[in-house]
């Protein structure tokens, strides 16, 4: 830890590495002087799939094309560049194809001189196991599932959200460019803040917001670049676009944001305290923070991701706009399964699944839908999960058209109940994934089970 100047300045170019940013905002961020350059690539809104297949969430383009000017202008500047759960996962395939991008830039720009850090958050599935026998790991809420040997076998692999240790580490042995396996998503923002002698506090709410990018911003969005300035007692927030602007509402809402508690949010051995937070209004836009509390758990546990294959999907998107079929769109579903059920007697209904997905209707709430009264014209999503994709393909052929065709009551046509906006209808999507570790897991210290690897280039 270094004690320098009295304020530290981090731009975040964008909310997911990859999303895009405008190059006017991100180079006015440079206007400023910024001391690192940091940017969150990963998540897991979008559910299992991308840890437990090995896929990014974002193209290699994209993701390249952000990163071009995002090395490019730190290198310029002498800055570090902080890349926080890389590939999205940031599982070991995950950061060796965000790393290879990252080499493929500096060989096509000549640039050379780069000390690269490689923080790995991958955790060997006997660690785990050992860990569950000795009653220190534990499942994070009760919809996780108990995490037998079978599941644990089961599972592609396992990562662990990262604090600011590793990365503070890695800045004390001069990296340049840090890639991050899987991070506890403000920990690269508060690591370096905190590795120049700034408060933990201010920093990781700080990066709470700046991992986010402009999504704190009025109007909010992850594809525009935000500023934060770190000061001793405070830090402030501001927008790098002249169409956005922050906000005391603005900013402090997407404090809100992503917790299951009001003011509290749980880290790798910390709690983020932000009951008595100020939020500031500074007249340009920008709007400044002050405090934040933080506290250290007197057990250090880290987050454990991992994923298992569980099912195969097909799927089929059409569209119904006769009010008779509309008015009774559930019960005839209802009449086509159990036709479905019927045909496929000697497989067992355990082996597959059937559903319906009305939009229009009850889509996006399902049972939870306050307002039921169905739109003129329904989009009609049915899927079937099956044990394989073979099982799942043939299953699907016979609901779509059985669907199609079902006879119900009142119908006055008889050339079909769907629209088909594509051909083939049939959509064979692949393997399906659930979350088998999804728990706390205690360690050490946050170093422990991090592994850091430099290289000169």
């Amino acid at each position: 830890m270094r004690l320098t100047a009295q304020q530290f300045t981090i731009l975040a170019p964008c909310g997911m590495l990859g999303y895009g940013f405008p190059k006017d905002s991100f180079m006015r961020g440079m206007e400023h002087r910024p001391d690192a350059i940091v940017v969150d690539a990963g998540s897991t809104d979008a559910g299992p799939h991308k840890l437990g297949a090995g896929t990014a969430i974002v193209s290699r383009q994209a993701c390249k094309k952000d990163l071009e000017i995002i090395i490019a202008e730190g290198v310029k500047a002498n800055i570090p560049v902080i890349i926080g759960s890389a590939g999205g996962s940031g599982a070991k395939v995950h950061v060796e194809w965000t790393k290879a991008i990252v080499m493929e830039i500096l060989q096509e720009r000549g640039i050379s001189g780069i000390k690269l850090a490689v923080i790995w958050a991958d955790i060997p599935h006997a660690v785990v196991a050992a860990k569950l026998a000795e009653g220190r790991c534990e499942p994070l809420g009760v919809a996780v599932k108990p995490l037998t040997k079978e599941r644990l076998e089961a599972t592609t692999g396992i990562v662990a959200q990262m604090g600011h240790e590793p990365i503070m580490q890695a800045l004390e042995a001069g990296a340049d460019i840090i890639i991050c396996g899987r991070a506890y998503d403000p920990s690269p923002f508060a690591a370096v803040a905190m590795h120049h002698g700034f408060d933990a506090a201010l920093a990781y709410h700080l990066g709470k917001i700046l991992e986010c990018a402009a999504l704190c911003a009025d109007p909010g969005t992850t594809k525009d670049c935000m500023l934060g300035i770190l000061k001793r007692e405070s830090f402030v927030v501001k927008p790098l676009s002249e169409k956005r602007k922050c906000t005391a509402v603005s900013v402090a809402a997407h404090t809100f944001y992503e917790k299951d508690h009001p003011y509290l949010l749980h880290g790798p051995g910390t709690v983020l305290n932000l009951e008595n937070c100020e939020f500031t209004e500074l007249g340009d836009g920008s709007v400044e923070v002050r405090g934040s509390r933080i506290e250290r758990t007197p057990v250090y546990k880290i987050k454990l991701e991992g994923a298992m294959k569980v099912a195969y999907r097909t799927f089929v998107v059409a569209g119904v706009r006769d009010p008779l079929l509309i008015e009774r769109i559930e019960e005839v579903e209802a009449l086509v399964k159990e036709q479905v059920h019927d045909y496929y007697s000697e497989i067992p209904q355990g082996e597959y699944s059937i559903n319906f997905i009305n939009y229009g209707l009850n889509g996006v709430l399902g049972e939870l839908e306050p307002i039921r009264k169905p739109a003129h014209e329904l989009g009609v999503v049915f899927e079937v999960v099956a044990a394989t994709q073979e099982l799942a393909n043939a299953i699907c052929s016979t609901v779509r058209s059985t669907f199609l065709h079902y006879g119900y009551e009142g119908r006055k046509s008889t050339a079909g109940n769907l629209a088909f906006p594509f051909a083939p209808s049939d959509v064979p999507f692949g393997a399906v994934y659930e979350f088998s570790v999804y728990h706390l897991m205690e360690v050490a210290d946050g170093c422990e089970m991090f592994r850091c690897e430099y290289a000169e280039v």
